[in-house]
């Protein structure tokens, strides 16, 4: 089983910056890819960006594309999420996932393990 860990949340304000960190440990020969996540108040979870565990293969949200930068350090079994210009509505929980699939999926039903996650929220 592979445990994952976020950080990197806070309270925010629109245009400012913030990376996001996901630890990986445990049966971490299981990840073939990782993904970011979130969930907004009386909203579905929605799929943010996904990446191969190799990082030669990438997604976005179409909102986000641009703004935000997934990235993963196999050194240190560690996936980043860069987010520049946020907006009030990227306000939500943010939660790591990782998987076997290929390529990365967009479906949350699709992933094996999920941290707890870590709040961002952006004021206007």
């Amino acid at each position: 089983q592979v445990q994952l860990v976020e950080s990197g949340g806070g309270l925010l304000q629109a245009g400012d910056s913030r990376r996001l960190s996901c630890a990986a440990s445990g049966r971490t020969q299981d990840i073939w890819s990782m993904g970011w996540f979130r969930q907004a108040p009386g909203k579905e979870r929605e799929f943010v960006a996904a990446i191969t565990w190799t990082g030669n293969l990438a997604y976005y949200l179409d909102s986000v594309e641009g703004r935000f930068t997934i990235s993963i350090e196999r050194g240190t079994y560690t996936l980043d999420l860069q987010m520049n210009s946020l907006k009030p509505e990227d306000t939500a929980t943010y939660y790591c996932a990782s998987g076997r699939k290929l390529p990365p999926s967009r479906r949350a039903d699709e992933y094996d393990s999920w941290g707890l996650g870590t709040q961002v929220t952006v004021a206007s």
